[in-house]
């Protein structure tokens, strides 16, 4: 979830997280699970960033650019989806919120969930949470997932996310 260009280029050391996560889709791809890739992108000119938001609000107007069909919205290229992927777009911070993410899931009779993405606090957090109250079962890659606050990862991970979700790192 939410490995666009520019979500990578905010985290000081990305390699890692990406070799963590292109080991993960080798062999998620090789065991045949389905992979959806969550983006959060909007329109030209944002029209579904209200001022009233203040965290995309204080995104797009600090100059992150998150509009469909530029550079910086993509996917970066050492994750990018493979033929037979399926790319939810999202409008909101959880995976959920403002896609179609929930009709693709149970479309496709999937109950489980494998989450990873930037960032912890952010998109992982809120779809745990959603997830977890629409009955998914979840499990989260600790290594997969990055975040700007250190601290909070490791909170989020140590504490908050064990009581809705299987935490592992991605060899597990």
């Amino acid at each position: 979830m939410d490995f666009e260009m520019t979500m990578v280029g905010r985290l000081e050391q990305p390699d890692a997280l990406l070799g963590n996560v292109r080991a993960t889709l080798a062999a998620a791809r090789s065991a045949g699970v389905p992979i959806l890739y969550v983006v959060v992108r909007f329109r030209e000119g944002y029209p579904e960033v209200s001022p009233t938001n203040k965290f995309f609000s204080a995104l797009i107007n600090g100059g992150t650019p998150l509009q469909e069909g530029t550079d910086s919205a993509a996917i970066h290229p050492a994750v990018a989806p493979q033929p037979g992927d399926l790319l939810i777009t999202k409008r909101r911070v959880s995976a959920f919120t403002g896609s179609d993410l929930e009709v693709v899931l149970r479309a496709g009779q999937l109950t489980h969930l494998v989450l990873c993405g930037i960032s912890t606090s952010g998109v992982v957090l809120s779809t745990v949470r959603e997830a977890s109250d629409k009955d998914f079962r979840l499990t989260v890659l600790a290594d997969c997932c990055a975040d700007a606050d250190a601290e909070a990862h490791r909170v989020l991970m140590a504490n908050i996310f064990p009581r809705q979700a299987t935490v592992i790192d991605h060899r597990t």
